[in-house]
């Protein structure tokens, strides 16, 4: 892949991370309270069936058992691990653990995939949760023995599912769109139960809310997660997991500018550490190698849809209206 490629395939799959990192104020300021499961299934499962309607594509054969292990993995565990997290941890905590997620995707790669970190990999996912530390984390008590394992399981879970995801990549003929919607239909499958018996019925929604749900299923979650999905097949995984704590990043400034929420001298130098390690990882990381052989000569002819896509990660999960601005938005 040409530099010139490579530069224009991080840039649309940054837009994942940078949509995700609007969740916050979208959920504050237009969504019911108290209903995180719910934001979740309709975030997932709309999303997921409409990919589906758009692709006319259904897994054959081994796909079956993958798509629902990817879709368990990358939705429908990490979006109710992270909801729990965000509620019962201070500040932006959650957003800290979930920064670690390029340091558990090196570890998981060498697992998985073979692939032994380089140094400079290690440093750039170290620097990077420095950063996101610096701009998210506030003085806190006690910490929450529940909340901080759900956190560390939530990005785990989406660690390792961006991992199986390169490892396994498209089978023959499939593209982006179709892989996307059997995720999310897998996930918001496993979402629903879960919200119906913890929350149960659906809110009434006013106009804002019905808007707000709207965006979050079509922009922040369509387009947003074909986007990361069609970028993990071209990148490798510790280059797309670096890309995460974009996430936090634009969730402080949308804080800064929307909420009236200040930046202090210390925020600003965090956001600066945690940019520089994701453009650093951008240029140091080694390229993806193509893989012709999971991936038919036509797989690339169901681009991601584009209507719409003004903004396209922790790490990806919905932000919930309690915790911290700052915090993983996906």
């Amino acid at each position: 892949m040409s530099a010139h490629r490579r530069a224009a395939v991080v840039a649309l799959t940054a837009l994942a991370p940078v949509s995700w990192g609007t969740t916050y104020v979208v959920t504050t300021e237009f969504l019911p309270p108290e209903r995180p499961l719910f934001t979740a299934l309709v975030r997932a499962l709309p999303a997921g069936l409409l990919l589906l309607a758009a692709s006319r594509v259904l897994p054959r054969g081994a796909w079956w058992w993958k798509a629902a292990v990817l879709g368990a993995l990358n939705i429908g565990a990490f979006f109710p691990l992270l909801f729990l997290s965000a509620y019962r941890l201070p500040g932006g905590l959650a957003a800290v653990v979930g920064s670690t997620g390029p340091l558990l995707v090196l570890g998981l790669s060498t697992l998985l995939l073979g692939r032994r970190p380089a140094l400079r990999d290690v440093l750039a996912g170290a620097v990077a949760a420095l950063g996101v530390s610096m701009v998210v984390l506030k003085a806190a008590g006690a910490l929450d023995t529940l909340g901080v394992a759900a956190a560390f399981a939530s990005t785990a879970s989406m660690s390792a599912g961006t991992v199986l995801t390169q490892k396994w990549g498209r089978p023959e003929g499939v593209g982006p769109l179709a892989l996307t919607g059997w995720q999310l239909t897998a996930g918001g499958l496993l979402i629903a139960p879960l919200a119906f018996l913890v929350e149960g019925a659906p809110p009434a929604l006013d106009a804002g809310a019905a808007g707000g749900y709207a965006y979050l299923a079509l922009v922040n979650t369509a387009v947003a997660y074909c986007l990361w999905f069609r970028g993990i097949g071209r990148l490798t995984a510790t280059q797309a997991t670096l890309l995460g704590p974009l996430s936090p990043l634009t969730a402080a400034v949308l804080g800064w500018a929307a909420l009236g929420e200040s930046l202090t001298a210390l925020q600003l130098a965090g956001m600066a550490l945690a940019f520089g390690a994701t453009v650093a990882g951008q240029l140091t990381s080694v390229p993806a190698r193509r893989r012709d052989r999971a991936r038919g000569p036509d797989a690339d002819a169901m681009p991601c849809p584009r209507s719409g896509m003004l903004e396209a990660p922790p790490q990806g999960g919905t932000r919930v209206a309690p915790a911290d601005p700052r915090g993983d938005a996906r």
